[in-house]
């Protein structure tokens, strides 16, 4: 069986130019990085802001386990079965992190015959896009300790600078650092740190900018430091959103890459789901609903996670809200949730997935509280028996769920065509009616309430001593009204990684907040969940090299 990264380098790339002139894409509306990569101009994006009324399907996943779910490369294989079926289809997918890629979870370019292409630049270092965030991001930090140092007029609070480093690799040595040590010309010495480059609220905020002026007033209003008085400190008061809408202004615009099969794909932004709000760009997605007849877009981990913070976070931003969601599972994954071991997945299990078929009938009740139709997808192994495979059909009929088979890892977009019909007619027989989980105007505490119990089915929350005091503190400086986003454990509904399946009467915990003043919203930090990442025992790096031609090897 060849690898992800085989089967991608044996197709022959067309010049992305010619895979985007169909959907009215100019040489002169792309700015290129070599042939098959480019970046999308804001001049073209203008000109489609008023079009955008394509029809939006929302990709998500059960409760990630180690047997693996597929969200990726089932979105991809869908837009290209899409595309096959004659509907104008484009992908709006997000750009990987290098802490995965070089670590444990993989990329996020799709496998099999379902990827987006060239893999190895998108999984790599691509257009720069997280070099330049990283740049930006660092780039706050060396200013606010120049301030400091050069006499801090605003009276920072060195104990209270919320503003951290940021590296876009998994580096736990660097989670609590001190800076500033040897001196008084090396700077005011005091306690920092690193967060992944995906988790960093500049991330955050270029993935829900709509242009560069609201991306330069999203950097103006980021909250870095409190005074000596308790009072926050924005960037406009150090005025340098300038310079840093400077260093962003290009890893704003889309990229366009292409499929294997040839569709179109926007891969832009990348923020984790389960510290961030893990969606692509608005710009992309956006974007795409001007030019193609169906945007294929996904949320990070599961729906308890991304696509909630896609419903309730991103969608307000967003010319419209999806019109279908389609949620991955595999037979293999539900096994693991209703108490299979991982070694004894290959074995036939039909109570083992009638147990688990709970986790995902909480999502699919989970997603219809949106106002929004659902359609499951079974991404297919080739161990799953007919008896297993006919016992979940039977469940999401007696939920009432449609539910197809897809195969599109091992046959690209001929394995989901049923799949993509099922979507588009879904689409065409049931009009989305969208409805936030909870609106602006209620207070940080019931949003909290709201996420907690009718997400994920928990009996009630609690807030440390800090988390306490600081939504006072929020209530004082008129934050309340921001929707919250939960950093919580991707492996289960609930903020303990072992609870799986559906559990329920738990509490989940609250430790601190972080406000995200620029991107607009408040992190509810819970459990144990990290910031910056570490890396496994065996990361993935130790298989990956390049030959004396240039060629990468052992990316997956």
């Amino acid at each position: 069986m060849k690898s992800d990264i085989e089967i991608a380098q044996s197709v022959t790339l067309k010049p992305i130019k010619e895979i985007v002139a169909p959907f009215g894409i100019s040489e002169d509306d792309l700015d290129f990085y070599g042939k098959y990569k480019a970046k999308l101009s804001f001049e073209k994006i203008k000109a489609v802001e008023a079009n955008t009324k394509g029809n939006l399907i929302l990709v998500t996943a059960i409760n990630p386990t180690p047997a693996g779910e597929g969200k990726s490369t089932m979105s991809i294989g869908l837009a290209d079965a899409l595309n096959q079926l004659g509907q104008k289809t484009m992908l709006a997918l997000r750009e990987p992190s290098l802490g995965p890629v070089m670590g444990i979870k993989g990329g996020a370019a799709g496998g099999g015959y379902a990827q987006v292409l060239p893999m190895e630049d998108i999984n790599l270092h691509f257009t720069g896009d997280m070099h330049a965030i990283t740049t930006a991001n660092n780039a706050l930090a060396a200013l606010i300790d120049n301030h400091l140092q050069q006499g801090n007029d605003l009276q920072i609070d060195p104990r209270r600078i919320i503003w951290k480093r940021v590296l876009d690799l998994n580096d736990r040595a660097l989670r609590h650092v001190t800076v500033g040590l040897g001196g008084p010309l090396n700077g005011v010495p005091r306690e920092d740190g690193f967060d992944i480059t995906v988790a960093s609220e500049i991330m955050a905020i270029l993935c829900l900018a709509r242009d560069l002026a609201d991306l330069k007033e999203r950097l103006a209003s980021i909250v870095f430091a409190y005074d000596m008085n308790r009072q926050p400190l924005y960037v406009r008061d150090l005025k340098v959103e300038g310079a840093l809408a400077l260093l962003l202004k290009d890893a704003l615009k889309p990229n366009l890459v292409q499929t294997i099969s040839g569709t179109p794909a926007f891969v832009h932004g990348g923020p984790f789901a389960n510290i961030a709000h893990g969606c692509n760009s608005v710009l992309a997605t956006s974007t795409a609903l001007g030019l193609a007849d169906y945007t294929v877009t996904e949320a990070g981990f599961g729906a308890d996670l991304g696509a909630e913070k896609f419903l309730d976070i991103k969608v307000p931003q967003l010319p419209k809200a999806p019109d279908a969601i389609v949620i991955v599972a595999t037979i293999r994954a539900l096994k693991m949730h209703g108490g299979l071991a991982k070694a004894d997945l290959a074995m036939e299990d039909c109570q083992a997935l009638k147990r688990g078929f709970a986790n995902l009938e909480r999502h699919v009740a989970n997603m219809r509280q949106y106002g929004v139709p659902v359609v499951v997808a079974i991404n297919e192994f080739a161990a799953d028996t007919q008896a297993e495979i006919a016992t979940l059909k039977e469940l999401c009929q007696a939920i009432d769920v449609p539910v197809e088979l897809a195969s599109v890892w091992a046959n690209g977009a001929e394995g989901g065509l049923e799949l993509a019909q099922t979507v588009v007619d879904v689409i065409e027989q049931h009009q989305a009616h969208y409805k936030r989980l909870y609106q602006d105007t209620q207070s940080i505490e019931e949003k909290i309430a709201a996420i907690v119990s009718r997400i994920y089915g928990g009996s009630n929350y609690q807030l440390s001593a800090k988390a306490k005091q600081q939504l006072k503190q929020f209530q004082a400086f008129g934050w309340d009204h921001l929707p919250v986003c939960m950093a919580k454990t991707q492996y289960s509904f609930s903020d303990n990684p072992s609870l799986l399946g559906a559990p329920t009467d738990f509490e989940v915990t609250i430790r601190e907040f972080v406000p995200k003043t620029g991107a607009g919203f408040l992190v509810a930090l819970t459990g144990d969940v990290m910031t910056m990442p570490g890396l496994p025992k065996r990361p993935a790096a130790l298989d990956m090299d390049v030959t004396e031609q240039g060629v990468a090897v052992g990316l997956f």
